[in-house]
């Protein structure tokens, strides 16, 4: 039997007109690692709560591996984190992250995201978001979605806003020794339909649905 037999998120696309994402081969999370030795932000900020980036590179990388592979091996229907390696025209940009816990009750899903430093401020994060927003509502019946920035992360500010999330609340975290507020952001599914303006076509997504938790009906 083959991989996907098994594990059919092998063979989960989703596609934009730019953008392709996929779940990782070990080929990719190189490719992932070495874009995270290059940097992904300036180093004089740290726009994480968790903190992985303050770390030398070969660190960074190692930890880039050791999270994909832990969330493969943590996954549970009633709490799952697919991590997405993003590609534009072939070449490794970033990835894309979208999870959620208790699904199946709750039909909300929390998304989070880094680009290679050398990518940003082409789109991609907007294009890349608005990619697994349409995986989740139009194709897992999600509800809601959520995300969050720190308030000086105005690049994340800016791509929620034009996807139609709203304001939802501020929460503290020490960042390096120093408090910092997060503003938490929302998108319910009539604001995502009213801000839904890129194609996505999405394959391989039928035989992973008992995976996510999903609901035959919405």
């Amino acid at each position: 039997m083959s991989l996907m037999s098994h594990w059919p998120l092998a063979g989960l696309r989703v596609r934009t007109p730019r953008l392709e994402l996929r779940m990782p081969d070990l080929e990719d999370l190189g490719a992932l690692a070495d874009l995270a030795v290059q940097g992904v932000h300036d180093p004089a900020v740290q726009p994480f709560t968790a903190a992985w980036t303050d770390a030398e590179p070969d660190e960074r990388a190692q930890r880039v591996l050791r999270w994909h592979w832990r969330c493969w091996a943590d996954w549970q229907v009633d709490a799952w984190t697919l991590n997405l390696v993003v590609l534009r025209d072939g070449e490794t940009v970033g990835t894309q992250t979208i999870s959620a816990t208790d699904f199946a009750v709750c039909s909300e899903v929390n998304t989070g995201s880094w680009l290679g430093r050398t990518h940003h401020g082409q789109g991609i994060g907007t294009e890349m978001r608005a990619a697994v927003l349409e995986l989740a509502f139009a194709h897992l019946g999600a509800n809601s979605a959520v995300s969050g920035a720190f308030e000086d992360n105005l690049g994340s500010h800016g791509v929620s806003y034009k996807l139609g999330y709203e304001h939802d609340g501020l929460e503290v975290h020490a960042v390096r020794g120093k408090p910092a507020v997060i503003r938490r952001l929302r998108l319910n599914r009539a604001r995502w339909e009213a801000h839904r303006s890129l194609p996505v076509e999405v394959t391989g997504l039928e035989a992973c649905l008992p995976l996510f938790g999903v609901r035959t009906t919405w």
